[in-house]
């Protein structure tokens, strides 16, 4: 069967391009689900800012099934973060093997999304859409970047938790938001091409962006990282989509099984790197429980004021400046309720799984890779419950300045 995400622009009577990408149907999300890559039937929209959408056509059980278990990621996440910390020995077989298992992984989670996507496609709804897609894709790349820079600073991060959290701030968006932003009845087709040229964009603005923000902290090479970003994220999805077009059979037989691999990929990334500062944590939470004659309140606060707190405070903060911010700044300039759920939500959820591959291949200080790591699992925690409040709050009720139409 096809897998195919109908497009119809409502300024032009012509048949609409389409565009490839994996979605799931309504009917198959919950609110806390999103995964990075999700497999659906057609799914039309009616215009791009509509929160009407129709699924059409039936598939085999297996496939709804291997859509449900891929729909899981948080969970899985969450899973082997307690692992991580329970047993973190578990992970050792990947870690020992990195960074070369990271960006091996990485490099197919990004070549089953070249799969699904065809580049003449995201050109003509570039050249239809061209005002809310640039506005989009300038949101992700100063928002973030200002934000990990300013929170690193306020907090008095060390040097290589700086340099994680600004890493991550400038890495592109993730592909979970796609499914968040269906949730929350947000601009599905603004998301995906968001994600898209935020990703191919990675190569030169993360390396570049990264570079000025985080150099003051220790040196930081743009030019590998901007190589170590083509290999692990351009050229695997310039790869799959060749793929698409040469080998379209065997490509319709693989695409069920790619997002359920590309989702227990992205979690064994997080996790083990996880892991690999979970000794570390232990040490300093082991301290202050030592400390037997303060109370229970003063032996809380000594472990959230700790290292283990910033980190996870720091990544609190990013990603909810991520979406409050994205979401203003789109009201500002005019946009309408669903194109601000999406570019809120786009600018919100970073690629985690890329900020852990340069990491740990581009910087000596394994807590450099800590922030993308810790981010896989609160970022979808966080856009989840956004997507759910958001779901349950008509679009169309909000009422609006003057609005952008393009």
């Amino acid at each position: 069967m096809s897998l195919s995400l109908r497009l119809i622009p409502t300024s032009s009577p012509p048949p609409p391009s389409r565009l490839r990408f994996p979605l799931l149907s309504r009917s198959n999300l919950s609110p806390t689900s999103p995964s990075k890559f999700m497999l659906s039937s057609p799914i039309r929209c009616v215009n791009e800012g509509s929160d009407r959408v129709s699924v059409t056509g039936a598939r085999p059980r297996w496939e709804n099934a291997l859509s449900a278990a891929a729909s899981l990621y948080p969970l899985y996440v969450s899973v082997g973060g307690v692992v991580a910390c329970l047993k973190p020995s578990a992970f050792q077989w990947f870690v020992q093997r990195g960074p070369t298992s990271y960006s091996l992984s990485l490099g197919l989670i990004m070549l089953a999304m070249g799969l699904t996507l065809e580049l003449k496609d995201l050109l003509s709804l570039f050249v239809q859409r061209p005002l809310s897609i640039l506005f989009g894709c300038v949101a992700q790349y100063t928002i973030m970047p200002a934000l990990g820079t300013l929170i690193s600073r306020s907090l008095g991060l060390s040097p290589s938790l700086s340099v994680g959290l600004i890493l991550l701030a400038c890495c592109p968006g993730g592909t979970a938001s796609n499914v968040v932003t269906l949730i929350a009845q947000g601009d599905v087709s603004l998301s995906i091409v968001m994600t898209i040229c935020t990703t191919l964009g990675a190569v030169l603005l993360t390396p570049l962006l990264t570079k000025i923000l985080a150099g003051t902290y220790v040196p930081v090479d743009a030019i590998k990282l901007s190589i170590s970003t083509l290999q692990v994220v351009v050229a695997p999805i310039l790869l799959g989509s060749c793929f698409q077009s040469a080998f379209p059979g065997a490509v319709k037989v693989v695409t069920p099984f790619a997002p359920l691999f590309a989702v227990l990929a992205s979690s064994l990334l997080a996790c083990s790197v996880f892991s690999e500062n979970v000794v570390r944590f232990k040490s300093s939470l082991l301290g202050a429980s030592s400390a037997c004659d303060i109370s229970t309140f003063a032996h809380v606060q000594a472990i959230v004021t700790g290292e283990l707190g910033l980190v996870i405070l720091s990544v609190l903060l990013l990603h909810f400046g991520g979406f409050f911010v994205g979401y203003i700044s789109s009201a500002i300039c005019g946009f309408r309720e669903p194109q601000r759920r999406a570019v809120s939500i786009e600018v919100g959820m970073q690629n985690s799984s890329l900020g852990v591959v340069l990491a740990t291949s581009h910087f000596t200080s394994p807590l450099v890779a800590l922030p993308p790591a810790m981010s896989a699992i609160v970022m979808n925690i966080m856009g989840s419950s956004l997507g759910f409040i958001w779901r349950h709050i008509d679009p169309s009720s909000q009422t609006t300045t003057p609005q952008i139409n393009d």
